[in-house]
Protein backbone atom coordinates (compact mmCIF):
# COMPACT_ATOMS: atom_id res chain seq x y z
CA UNK A 1 0.00 0.00 0.00
CA UNK A 2 1.31 3.46 -1.07
CA UNK A 3 0.96 5.08 2.49
CA UNK A 4 1.06 8.31 1.40
CA UNK A 5 -1.74 7.90 -1.11
CA UNK A 6 -3.90 6.69 1.41
CA UNK A 7 -3.54 9.14 3.62
CA UNK A 8 -4.89 11.51 0.91
CA UNK A 9 -7.59 9.73 0.05
CA UNK A 10 -8.64 9.21 3.36
CA UNK A 11 -8.50 13.03 4.32
CA UNK A 12 -10.24 13.92 0.97
CA UNK A 13 -12.86 11.43 1.90
CA UNK A 14 -13.34 13.41 5.55
CA UNK A 15 -13.32 16.42 3.79
CA UNK A 16 -15.88 15.81 1.14
CA UNK A 17 -18.29 13.69 3.55
CA UNK A 18 -17.83 10.46 1.25
CA UNK A 19 -16.24 7.90 -0.88
CA UNK A 20 -17.68 9.28 -4.02
CA UNK A 21 -16.85 12.68 -3.85
CA UNK A 22 -13.05 12.08 -2.72
CA UNK A 23 -13.00 10.30 -5.81
CA UNK A 24 -14.35 12.32 -8.19
CA UNK A 25 -12.19 15.44 -7.13
CA UNK A 26 -9.21 13.08 -6.65
CA UNK A 27 -9.96 12.22 -10.71
CA UNK A 28 -9.77 8.34 -9.00
CA UNK A 29 -12.50 5.69 -9.43
CA UNK A 30 -14.94 5.12 -6.11
CA UNK A 31 -13.48 1.56 -6.03
CA UNK A 32 -9.69 2.62 -5.69
CA UNK A 33 -10.52 5.33 -2.78
CA UNK A 34 -12.66 2.96 -0.34
CA UNK A 35 -9.83 -0.13 -0.99
CA UNK A 36 -6.95 2.65 -0.31
CA UNK A 37 -8.84 3.55 2.86
CA UNK A 38 -9.32 -0.40 3.95
CA UNK A 39 -6.21 -0.76 3.71
CA UNK A 40 -5.54 1.78 5.89
CA UNK A 41 -7.49 0.79 8.44
CA UNK A 42 -6.71 -2.65 8.62
CA UNK A 43 -2.94 -2.02 8.74
CA UNK A 44 -3.88 0.48 11.85
CA UNK A 45 -6.45 -1.98 13.19
CA UNK A 46 -8.84 0.66 14.01
CA UNK A 47 -11.95 1.75 12.33
CA UNK A 48 -11.51 5.40 10.83
CA UNK A 49 -14.63 5.72 9.07
CA UNK A 50 -18.55 5.21 9.49
CA UNK A 51 -20.46 3.94 6.76
CA UNK A 52 -23.89 3.65 6.15
CA UNK A 53 -26.32 3.52 2.75
CA UNK A 54 -26.85 7.22 2.82
CA UNK A 55 -23.30 8.80 4.41
CA UNK A 56 -19.75 8.57 5.53
CA UNK A 57 -18.48 9.88 8.83
CA UNK A 58 -15.35 9.95 10.62
CA UNK A 59 -14.89 8.13 14.02
CA UNK A 60 -13.60 9.42 17.20
CA UNK A 61 -10.10 7.50 16.24
CA UNK A 62 -10.49 8.61 12.73
CA UNK A 63 -10.38 12.13 14.11
CA UNK A 64 -7.40 12.13 15.69
CA UNK A 65 -6.15 10.68 13.13
CA UNK A 66 -7.57 13.08 10.38
CA UNK A 67 -5.53 15.99 12.67
CA UNK A 68 -2.05 14.48 11.71
CA UNK A 69 -2.69 12.93 8.66
CA UNK A 70 -3.49 16.80 7.29
CA UNK A 71 -0.50 18.11 9.64
CA UNK A 72 1.48 15.56 7.98
CA UNK A 73 0.11 16.53 4.29
CA UNK A 74 0.68 20.21 4.92
CA UNK A 75 4.51 19.73 5.64
CA UNK A 76 5.16 17.63 2.98
CA UNK A 77 3.85 20.33 0.50
CA UNK A 78 5.61 23.40 2.81
CA UNK A 79 8.53 21.11 2.08
CA UNK A 80 8.18 20.77 -1.42
CA UNK A 81 7.46 24.86 -2.01
CA UNK A 82 10.68 25.26 0.23
CA UNK A 83 12.80 24.15 -2.32
CA UNK A 84 10.86 25.52 -5.29
CA UNK A 85 10.82 28.95 -3.60
CA UNK A 86 14.34 29.16 -4.28
CA UNK A 87 14.64 29.57 -7.96
CA UNK A 88 14.30 32.72 -9.95
CA UNK A 89 10.51 32.70 -10.16
CA UNK A 90 8.05 33.12 -7.04
CA UNK A 91 5.60 29.98 -6.93
CA UNK A 92 3.77 28.16 -4.85
CA UNK A 93 1.84 29.37 -1.50
CA UNK A 94 1.71 32.27 0.11
CA UNK A 95 -0.33 33.39 3.47
CA UNK A 96 -0.01 37.17 4.35
CA UNK A 97 -1.85 38.75 7.11
CA UNK A 98 -2.24 42.53 6.68
CA UNK A 99 -3.91 45.22 8.66
CA UNK A 100 -7.55 45.12 7.79
CA UNK A 101 -8.26 48.92 6.18
CA UNK A 102 -4.49 48.93 4.76
CA UNK A 103 -5.28 45.68 2.67
CA UNK A 104 -8.72 46.67 1.51
CA UNK A 105 -7.79 50.15 0.51
CA UNK A 106 -3.94 49.89 -0.35
CA UNK A 107 -3.22 46.41 -1.29
CA UNK A 108 -6.27 44.90 -2.91
CA UNK A 109 -6.55 47.17 -5.49
CA UNK A 110 -3.19 46.03 -6.96
CA UNK A 111 -3.37 42.11 -6.00
CA UNK A 112 -4.18 41.63 -9.90
CA UNK A 113 -1.39 43.15 -10.93
CA UNK A 114 0.62 41.06 -8.92
CA UNK A 115 -1.28 37.41 -9.97
CA UNK A 116 -0.50 38.46 -13.29
CA UNK A 117 3.02 39.17 -12.82
CA UNK A 118 3.64 35.59 -11.25
CA UNK A 119 1.28 32.68 -12.46
CA UNK A 120 2.51 30.19 -10.51
CA UNK A 121 1.98 32.25 -7.21
CA UNK A 122 -1.46 31.33 -4.92
CA UNK A 123 -1.88 33.83 -1.81
CA UNK A 124 -3.90 34.08 1.02
CA UNK A 125 -4.44 37.01 2.46
CA UNK A 126 -5.45 37.71 6.10
CA UNK A 127 -7.30 41.11 7.54
CA UNK A 128 -6.12 41.39 10.59
CA UNK A 129 -5.24 44.56 12.76
CA UNK A 130 -3.70 42.34 15.73
CA UNK A 131 0.04 40.98 15.36
CA UNK A 132 -0.52 37.94 13.71
CA UNK A 133 1.67 35.12 15.33
CA UNK A 134 3.58 33.70 12.29
CA UNK A 135 4.63 29.92 13.41
CA UNK A 136 1.27 29.19 15.41
CA UNK A 137 -0.96 30.56 12.23
CA UNK A 138 1.31 29.78 9.62
CA UNK A 139 2.06 33.37 8.52
CA UNK A 140 4.88 33.74 6.12
CA UNK A 141 4.87 37.25 5.86
CA UNK A 142 2.60 40.22 7.57
CA UNK A 143 2.41 43.74 7.39
CA UNK A 144 2.07 45.88 10.70
CA UNK A 145 2.07 49.60 10.42
CA UNK A 146 3.95 51.30 13.35
CA UNK A 147 4.44 48.11 16.05
CA UNK A 148 7.41 47.38 16.84
CA UNK A 149 9.37 43.68 16.59
CA UNK A 150 8.57 41.56 19.42
CA UNK A 151 11.28 38.64 18.96
CA UNK A 152 14.57 38.66 18.42
CA UNK A 153 13.73 35.30 15.83
CA UNK A 154 11.75 37.79 13.50
CA UNK A 155 12.87 39.25 10.79
CA UNK A 156 11.69 42.70 10.44
CA UNK A 157 11.78 44.98 6.61
CA UNK A 158 10.70 48.31 6.59
CA UNK A 159 9.11 49.01 3.36
CA UNK A 160 7.82 52.62 3.35
CA UNK A 161 6.62 55.41 5.66
CA UNK A 162 3.13 57.02 6.99
CA UNK A 163 1.79 59.28 8.88
CA UNK A 164 -0.73 60.70 11.40
CA UNK A 165 -3.52 62.85 11.47
CA UNK A 166 -5.84 64.51 13.70
CA UNK A 167 -8.70 64.87 11.86
CA UNK A 168 -12.32 65.67 12.31
CA UNK A 169 -15.94 66.78 10.79
CA UNK A 170 -16.04 70.71 10.07
CA UNK A 171 -19.66 70.06 11.59
CA UNK A 172 -17.87 69.16 14.90
CA UNK A 173 -15.34 71.86 14.76
CA UNK A 174 -18.23 74.14 14.44
CA UNK A 175 -19.44 73.16 17.80
CA UNK A 176 -16.89 72.39 19.90
CA UNK A 177 -14.51 74.64 18.31
CA UNK A 178 -10.78 74.39 17.00
CA UNK A 179 -8.23 72.38 19.27
CA UNK A 180 -5.06 75.04 18.56
CA UNK A 181 -3.12 73.10 21.12
CA UNK A 182 -2.38 69.92 21.92
CA UNK A 183 -4.13 70.48 25.67
CA UNK A 184 -7.42 71.66 24.04
CA UNK A 185 -8.18 67.89 22.98
CA UNK A 186 -8.58 67.06 26.90
CA UNK A 187 -12.27 68.82 26.24
CA UNK A 188 -12.46 67.20 22.92
CA UNK A 189 -14.37 63.48 22.27
CA UNK A 190 -11.65 61.65 21.11
CA UNK A 191 -12.38 58.64 18.80
CA UNK A 192 -9.62 56.23 20.19
CA UNK A 193 -8.18 52.39 18.52
CA UNK A 194 -8.70 49.76 20.45
CA UNK A 195 -5.24 47.99 21.46
CA UNK A 196 -6.70 44.93 22.59
CA UNK A 197 -7.64 46.93 26.02
CA UNK A 198 -4.46 49.06 26.85
CA UNK A 199 -5.00 52.97 27.19
CA UNK A 200 -2.56 54.70 24.62
CA UNK A 201 -1.54 58.25 24.94
CA UNK A 202 -1.29 60.66 22.13
CA UNK A 203 2.46 61.50 21.81
CA UNK A 204 2.67 65.34 19.80
CA UNK A 205 5.98 66.32 18.78
CA UNK A 206 6.69 69.69 17.89
CA UNK A 207 9.51 72.47 18.19
CA UNK A 208 9.82 71.44 21.97
CA UNK A 209 9.89 68.54 23.94
CA UNK A 210 7.25 65.64 22.93
CA UNK A 211 3.40 66.39 25.09
CA UNK A 212 1.47 63.10 25.95
CA UNK A 213 -1.99 63.30 26.31
CA UNK A 214 -3.86 61.01 28.04
CA UNK A 215 -6.82 61.60 25.56
CA UNK A 216 -10.62 60.63 26.89
CA UNK A 217 -13.60 59.83 24.61
CA UNK A 218 -16.57 57.79 24.53
CA UNK A 219 -15.99 55.40 21.45
CA UNK A 220 -12.56 53.28 20.78
CA UNK A 221 -13.21 50.67 18.15
CA UNK A 222 -9.90 48.04 17.26
CA UNK A 223 -11.09 48.98 13.60
CA UNK A 224 -9.99 52.54 11.91
CA UNK A 225 -12.69 52.81 9.25
CA UNK A 226 -15.38 52.76 12.11
CA UNK A 227 -12.80 55.39 13.84
CA UNK A 228 -13.28 57.21 10.07
CA UNK A 229 -16.95 56.96 10.21
CA UNK A 230 -17.55 58.20 13.27
CA UNK A 231 -15.22 61.48 12.81
CA UNK A 232 -17.09 61.67 9.67
CA UNK A 233 -20.48 61.82 11.22
CA UNK A 234 -19.32 64.48 13.55
CA UNK A 235 -18.56 61.97 16.23
CA UNK A 236 -15.57 63.58 17.69
CA UNK A 237 -11.42 64.19 16.69
CA UNK A 238 -9.69 61.09 15.35
CA UNK A 239 -5.93 60.08 15.44
CA UNK A 240 -5.51 58.11 11.83
CA UNK A 241 -3.23 57.30 9.31
CA UNK A 242 -2.60 59.81 6.11
CA UNK A 243 -3.51 56.92 3.28
CA UNK A 244 -7.11 56.54 5.36
CA UNK A 245 -8.22 60.51 5.19
CA UNK A 246 -6.19 61.53 2.70
CA UNK A 247 -9.01 61.75 0.49
CA UNK A 248 -11.35 62.63 2.63
CA UNK A 249 -9.35 65.45 3.90
CA UNK A 250 -8.74 66.78 0.61
CA UNK A 251 -12.62 67.03 -0.17
CA UNK A 252 -12.96 68.66 2.61
CA UNK A 253 -14.94 66.03 4.04
CA UNK A 254 -12.91 66.27 7.34
CA UNK A 255 -10.71 68.63 8.17
CA UNK A 256 -6.81 68.51 9.65
CA UNK A 257 -5.80 69.97 12.75
CA UNK A 258 -2.55 70.50 14.81
CA UNK A 259 -1.09 69.88 11.54
CA UNK A 260 2.20 71.63 13.02
CA UNK A 261 2.70 68.36 15.29
CA UNK A 262 3.84 65.03 14.07
CA UNK A 263 1.19 62.81 16.22
CA UNK A 264 1.50 58.64 17.83
CA UNK A 265 -0.31 56.43 20.01
CA UNK A 266 2.34 56.39 22.78
CA UNK A 267 5.99 56.08 21.39
CA UNK A 268 4.76 53.81 18.01
CA UNK A 269 6.50 54.56 15.35
CA UNK A 270 5.62 55.67 11.68
CA UNK A 271 7.55 52.35 9.62
CA UNK A 272 5.36 49.92 7.66
CA UNK A 273 7.15 46.97 8.36
CA UNK A 274 7.32 43.07 6.45
CA UNK A 275 7.97 40.81 8.85
CA UNK A 276 8.94 37.17 8.39
CA UNK A 277 10.86 34.25 9.51
CA UNK A 278 14.63 33.94 9.22
CA UNK A 279 14.00 30.60 7.51
CA UNK A 280 12.61 32.59 4.96
CA UNK A 281 15.28 34.82 4.01
CA UNK A 282 15.73 34.42 -0.15
CA UNK A 283 12.30 33.00 -0.43
CA UNK A 284 11.10 34.24 -3.77
CA UNK A 285 7.64 34.02 -2.91
CA UNK A 286 7.97 36.49 0.01
CA UNK A 287 10.52 38.81 -2.25
CA UNK A 288 8.32 38.89 -4.89
CA UNK A 289 5.43 40.05 -1.86
CA UNK A 290 7.49 43.02 -0.61
CA UNK A 291 8.79 44.05 -3.77
CA UNK A 292 4.97 44.67 -4.51
CA UNK A 293 4.41 46.00 -1.52
CA UNK A 294 7.41 48.63 -1.62
CA UNK A 295 6.44 49.52 -5.52
CA UNK A 296 2.93 50.50 -4.68
CA UNK A 297 3.97 52.64 -1.50
CA UNK A 298 6.68 54.10 -3.18
CA UNK A 299 3.73 55.33 -5.66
Amino acid sequence: MDKLLALKMFVETVRCGGYSSAARKLGLSTSSVTRQVAGLESELGASLLNRTTRNTSVTLAGQAYFDKAVAILEAIDEADASVADRGSEAQGYLRASVPVEFGRRIIAPHLGRLLERHPGLEISLSLSDRVSDLISERIDVSVRLGSSVVSDDIVSKKIGDFQRWVVASPDYLARTGLPRQPSDLLQHQCLRFDYGGVHQDWTFQGDENPQRLGVQGRLQSNNADILREAALAGGGVALLADWLVRDDVGQGRLTRVLEQYEVNPGTASTCINALYLPNHRGSSRINVFIEFLEEILAA
